[in-house]
C-alpha cells in the first residue's frame, strides 16, 4: 500500500486514511459566499457532499459550537474548522473539504489576516482528528502548500505538492 495515502494505526493495526485520501474524498468547492465565519460555514456545509451518517444540520451545529470556543483560523488566510467531537463512526467516511471563499472573511486570526481558504475536517475519532489536524497544521506552514491555496490550485496540484513535501521526509 502506498504510504503516502495511508497511515497505519499504531495501537490497533487499523489502516487510517492519509491526508491525500481525505482530500480526495472531500474535494474542492469554489466561490463559497459569506461575510462572516457563520455564513461561510453554513454555505459550505449546505453545498458539500457529506457521508450518509451525518446531517448537514448536525455538522453545522457542531462546527459552530467549536468555532464559538475559539477561532479555527490558523493564519496566512487559512481556517481549519472542525467539530469538537467526532460525528461519524467509519474511517471510510472521514474527509477534508477544501473551500475557496468568494471573498476573504475576518475569522479573528491571530495574525490579523482574513481567511480565503478553509479546510473542513470530518473525523471518526479523536485520534484520527488529531492526526489530521497535525498534518494540516504542518502543511499550512509550508509556503508551497499555502501558495496553492492562495492561488486556488486544483486538487491534483495540491496533492502533488503534498507528495513532494512528504518525499523530503525520507
Amino acid at each position: 500500500m502506498n504510504e503516502l495515502l495511508y497511515t497505519e494505526g499504531v495501537n490497533r493495526g487499523i489502516r487510517e486514511p492519509g491526508l491525500i485520501e481525505l482530500l480526495q474524498r472531500g474535494g474542492i468547492y469554489q466561490d463559497i459566499p459569506g461575510t462572516s465565519p457563520q455564513e461561510v460555514l453554513t454555505h459550505t456545509i449546505q453545498t458539500i457532499t457529506l457521508p450518509a451518517s451525518i446531517t448537514p444540520e448536525d455538522l453545522l451545529q457542531a462546527v459552530l459550537e467549536r468555532e464559538a470556543l475559539m477561532s479555527t483560523a490558523v493564519g496566512n488566510g487559512i481556517a481549519l474548522p472542525h467539530p469538537r467531537n467526532p460525528l461519524i463512526s467509519g474511517l471510510e467516511e472521514q474527509c477534508v473539504i477544501i473551500g475557496f471563499l468568494r471573498q476573504p472573511v475576518d475569522w479573528k486570526a491571530l495574525d490579523g489576516q482574513k481567511v480565503h481558504t478553509l479546510l473542513l475536517i470530518v473525523s471518526s475519532s479523536a485520534k484520527s482528528h488529531l492526526h489530521t489536524l497535525s498534518r494540516l497544521s504542518f502543511f499550512c506552514q509550508q509556503e508551497a502548500f499555502r501558495s496553492h491555496l492562495r492561488n486556488r490550485a486544483s486538487l491534483e496540484h495540491i496533492i502533488k505538492t503534498i507528495q513532494a513535501i512528504e518525499q523530503t521526509w525520507n
